[in-house]
């Protein structure tokens, strides 16, 4: 009944349903990113260095040249494991049974030859020029390597979407657990538990991530456990609070004169009183592993390349703040900071629809 009410007060709240929209759009590009992106490629890798640092809206033709290899890795989560090869093209000259072109960026005179039969047996120009030249837009231009930059965004939201899920659930779990056996059992298990806390809290958060990952080695699901590990302490804090004062109420005392055992009174009766409190903490402990994971990117300890990551996209790219080209670096903070402020603001919006004050 209560979660009832504080759905009616979550509807009413303009910017809190905003933001949650913007989260769960966010969460939809992230899934189907491939099919939305213009770059099909693993981790949008696909380079093309003669159009490197293009502005936003920037177009050319680009020749492909078919895959050599004939088993086909396309993949709905992963990409085209097998790229065909794209060329940036200036000009094109039609032979008899082949064709010349010239590729952009090429200061010189010099064109490049290519048989028909290279794209296909008994292929015609009008069939070369439907299937393999194709016109592309690279929508908010390319990076420094020439990399749609629409693309990589789109596939780098996938981190931070996925360090979300991962932290938080590992934090949960962890904090729910030593939170709960100090708060309800209390004694040497409290003392002990608080000891380690206190240890834990006293070691700069960026510092013991650092050292995690160093640990655990670079690399995509390392730095998801490497924040999840480091985010629980104030879950434990929290759960441990509110343990110790649920544990006191009436209802509780009445179970124990039952008979009930103490951890039926613990997992049945206590902790799912905790749900309100730490919706809230996992909404803010959500934007923090997205900015954890931000910033260990940009440190070069994150998600490796050639995976696209915002943090790490903003690192390859802050030199161009000076150099007329912001966009490059602004355009990756910009994500990063919108979908944190997202997280924060949907997090307020819980608590104050979830406050039985209210």
């Amino acid at each position: 009944m209560e979660f009832k009410r504080a759905l009616i007060r979550l509807k009413k709240d303009v910017l809190g349903l905003l933001s949650a929209s913007y989260i769960l759009l966010i969460a939809l590009v992230a899934l189907f990113a491939y099919p939305i992106s213009s770059d099909k490629t693993k981790f949008a890798n696909q380079m093309h260095l003669s159009i490197h640092s293009k502005p936003p809206g920037f177009n050319c033709k680009m020749l492909i040249i078919p895959n050599s290899s004939e088993s086909s890795n396309s993949s709905f989560l992963w990409g085209d494991l097998n790229p065909n090869e794209e060329i940036p093209i200036e000009e094109i000259r039609w032979l008899d049974k082949s064709l010349t072109f010239k590729r952009m960026g090429n200061g010189t005179n010099h064109f490049e030859k290519i048989l028909f039969s290279e794209f296909s047996t008994e292929m015609k120009r009008n069939q070369i020029e439907e299937n393999y030249i194709k016109e592309k837009v690279f929508y908010l231009g390319t990076d420094k390597y020439g990399r749609d930059l629409f693309s990589r965004l789109i596939i780098g939201s996938r981190i931070s979407i996925s360090i979300g899920f991962v932290a938080v659930f590992i934090s949960l779990i962890l904090g729910v657990f030593f939170g709960s056996l100090a708060g309800f059992y209390g004694g040497m298990v409290d003392k002990l538990i608080i000891w380690f806390i206190n240890v834990m809290w006293s070691i700069p958060t960026l510092l013991m991530v650092i050292a995690i990952t160093i640990a655990l080695g670079k690399g995509f699901w390392q730095v998801f456990v490497a924040v999840g590990l480091t985010m629980w302490v104030e879950v434990a804090r929290l759960v441990r609070g509110l343990v110790k004062s649920r544990k006191e109420e009436v209802y509780i005392q009445a179970g124990e004169v039952l008979g009930f055992s103490k951890s039926r009174l613990l997992i049945s009766h206590i902790i799912p009183t905790l749900a309100a409190p730490l919706i809230v903490i996992s909404a803010t402990n959500f934007a923090s592993a997205i900015l954890l994971e931000s910033g260990l990117s940009f440190l070069g300890i994150g998600a490796q390349p050639p995976m696209p990551s915002w943090g790490g996209m903003v690192k390859d790219h802050f030199r161009y703040l000076l150099l007329g080209k912001a966009y490059l670096a602004i355009l990756p903070g910009f994500a990063i900071m919108s979908l944190v402020l997202a997280f924060m603001i949907l997090g307020n919006s819980f608590r104050d629809a979830l406050d039985a004050r209210n």
